[in-house]
C-alpha cells in the first residue's frame, strides 16, 4: 500500500513521487484522481486548461449541440402528437450560451482546485522528458517512480490542394459560431462528422458531408445503413465515395465522384477527417519511447518501450472515446501503482455514435465459423411503438455455447441498452441470466431481454421441450 504524502512533499525545484501524468484531459484525470485516492503522491502536468478536448471542445460540447439540436427536431414533429408551435426559430448565439453552460456544469469536476483537494500537484505548464525517468515542467525537475502520457491528439488536417488557403471550422471552432453557417460543407464522414452534420441540420443549417469512403467505414453496413437514412431525412446532403480534388476560395470544393467531376460552394467548412496524436516535443527519444505517426506504442499493459513510462487515451492511436481513455487509465492504476499484470481488452470497448438513431458496436460481430448473428427489431418493442420509433435493431453475436462475444444496437437509446449487455460481453453475468430477469413495461430495456431470450428459442420451444411438456402433461392431475 502506497503511503499518503502531502501536496507540500512534492514542491520544490525537483521532486520525487510516485506517478506524474502528462496531460489532463480524460484519461489523465480519471488516473490522477485514482491514483490520489490510493494514497500515491501524484503530479499532473497540463499547459491548457484541465478537461482536455472532451470538455471543452469534444464529448460535452457536442452532445449539448445535438440536445439543442434534438429538442429542435421534436420540436418541428410535434404534430404528429397534436400538438402545433408554428414556426420554429433558431437563436445560433443562444445555442451557443446553451453550450457554454454545460460545460460551465462539468468544469468543476475537472479543475485544478478539484485535483489539489485530493492532494495532486497541478503543473500548469508543458512537460518534456529529459531522461529515462525525468521531466522537466516550468523549470522544475520532476523525478517519479512510474510516468503515465495522456497528452491526447488534435485534429488532423488532410493533404488537399487549396486547403491551406481558405479558413476552416474544426469542432471547437464550430461551437463558437455566434450566427449559423448559412451553407456549411462537412468533409469527413466518421463519428465527429456525422455526428455534426445531423446536428446542424437539425437546426436549419443547409450541411453537405464528403466522405471519401462509405459513411462511418470502421462500422458493420447493416448498422450503419438506419443512420445514413436518418441524415437524408434530416436534408443534409451525403456524398459517399466523393474526392475532394481541391479546395478554391468560397470556400468552393472541386469533387469527383464516380468519374465525375463537380462542385459545392458554401459559407464554412468544417474539417472532421480525423486526430493526430499529440507526441511533438515530449522529448521522447531521451526517454526511450518509441512512437511514430500513429502514437506512442504500447504492451497490452500499456507500457511503453520505457518500462516506467505508461500512455493512454488519443495519444497512443486506439479508438478516440473518452470512455476508453477512462477504461485505460483503469489499466494502468492498476499496474503503475499495485504492480497487478492487468492487460486492455480493447474488444469490450464500445464504438459510439450519438446521432439520431444511437448506434454502439463492441466485441466482434462479423461473420465467422461458430458465430451466429441474432438480431431482434424495435418494432418488436412496445415502447419503440408507441413512440413511433420502430427503425432500429439489436444484433448479438453469439458462439457456439451461446456465449455473448458481440453487441451491435442502433436506435433510440442505444447507449444506454448497452449497459445491459456490457457485463455479460466481459464475461461477469450470462446471457441466459438476461432472458430471464423481468423488466419494467413498457421499456426500451425490454428490446435487450428480448434479444437475449431469442438466442435460446430453439431450447427453450424446440422439439426436445415440447415432447416434454408433452410428457408432464399427460402426467399431471
Amino acid at each position: 500500500m502506497l503511503a499518503a504524502r502531502s501536496v507540500e512533499d512534492c514542491v520544490g525545484t525537483r521532486f520525487d513521487c510516485d506517478l506524474c501524468i502528462l496531460g489532463g484531459g480524460a484519461g489523465g484525470l480519471a488516473l490522477a484522481a485514482g491514483a490520489a485516492r490510493l494514497g500515491a503522491r501524484v503530479v499532473l502536468v497540463e499547459a491548457q486548461q484541465l478537461g482536455g478536448e472532451c470538455l471543452h471542445a469534444g464529448c460535452v460540447p457536442s452532445k449539448a449541440l445535438l440536445t439543442a439540436a434534438a429538442t429542435a427536431h421534436a420540436i418541428g414533429h410535434a404534430a404528429r402528437c397534436g400538438l402545433h408551435t408554428g414556426s420554429l426559430r433558431v437563436d445560433f448565439a443562444g445555442v451557443r450560451r446553451w453550450i457554454r453552460r454545460a460545460i460551465e456544469a462539468i468544469a468543476p469536476r475537472d479543475s485544478a482546485a478539484r485535483f489539489e483537494a485530493l492532494g495532486v500537484r497541478v503543473i500548469h505548464a508543458r512537460g518534456r522528458f529529459t531522461g529515462p525517468e525525468r521531466v522537466l515542467a516550468d523549470g522544475e525537475a520532476i523525478r517519479a517512480r512510474r510516468f503515465a502520457i495522456a497528452t491526447g491528439s488534435r485534429p488532423a488536417i488532410p493533404d488537399i490542394p487549396g486547403l491551406n488557403r481558405v479558413p476552416v471550422l474544426t469542432g471547437a471552432d464550430l461551437f463558437q459560431l455566434a450566427d449559423a453557417p448559412t451553407r456549411l460543407l462537412v468533409l469527413g464522414g466518421g463519428p465527429a462528422g456525422v455526428e455534426l452534420a445531423q446536428a446542424m441540420a437539425r437546426l436549419g443549417v443547409p450541411t453537405t458531408l464528403v466522405q471519401r469512403r462509405r459513411l462511418l467505414p470502421q462500422l458493420p453496413a447493416e448498422l450503419t445503413a438506419p443512420v445514413r437514412a436518418a441524415l437524408v431525412a434530416d436534408g443534409v446532403e451525403v456524398l459517399e465515395e466523393t474526392r475532394v480534388e481541391e479546395v478554391l476560395p468560397g470556400p468552393r470544393l472541386k469533387l469527383v465522384r464516380n468519374g465525375q467531376r463537380f462542385e459545392r460552394v458554401g459559407s464554412h467548412l468544417l474539417l472532421a477527417t480525423g486526430r493526430r496524436p499529440n507526441i511533438e516535443d515530449l522529448g521522447l527519444e531521451a526517454a526511450g519511447i518509441h512512437a511514430d505517426a500513429s502514437g506512442i506504442h504500447t504492451d497490452a499493459r500499456l507500457r511503453t518501450t520505457n518500462p516506467r513510462v505508461f500512455a493512454l487515451g488519443d495519444v497512443t492511436g486506439r479508438p478516440h472515446y473518452s470512455h476508453a481513455a477512462a477504461h485505460q487509465a483503469g489499466v494502468v492504476l492498476q499496474n503503475a501503482l499495485l504492480g497487478l499484470p492487468a492487460r486492455l481488452r480493447e474488444s469490450l470497448i464500445p464504438h459510439t455514435l450519438y446521432t439520431d438513431p444511437e448506434l454502439v458496436v463492441a466485441g466482434r460481430l462479423q461473420p465467422e465459423a461458430g458465430v451466429r448473428l441474432v438480431d431482434w427489431p424495435y418494432e418488436e418493442c412496445d415502447r419503440a411503438l408507441i413512440e413511433e420509433r420502430g427503425d432500429g435493431f439489436v444484433r448479438l453475436a453469439v458462439d457456439r455455447r451461446r456465449r455473448l462475444v458481440g453487441v451491435g444496437i442502433v436506435g433510440p437509446r442505444a447507449g444506454e441498452l448497452y449497459a445491459a449487455f456490457a457485463p455479460i460481453l466481459a464475461g461477469r453475468a450470462r446471457l441466459a441470466d438476461l432472458a430471464r430477469v423481468p423488466l419494467p413495461y413498457p421499456t426500451y430495456g425490454e428490446l435487450a431481454r428480448r434479444a437475449a431470450g431469442r438466442v435460446f428459442e430453439e431450447v427453450v420451444f424446440g422439439r426436445a421441450m415440447r415432447l416434454w411438456a408433452r410428457l408432464v402433461g399427460r402426467l399431471l392431475p
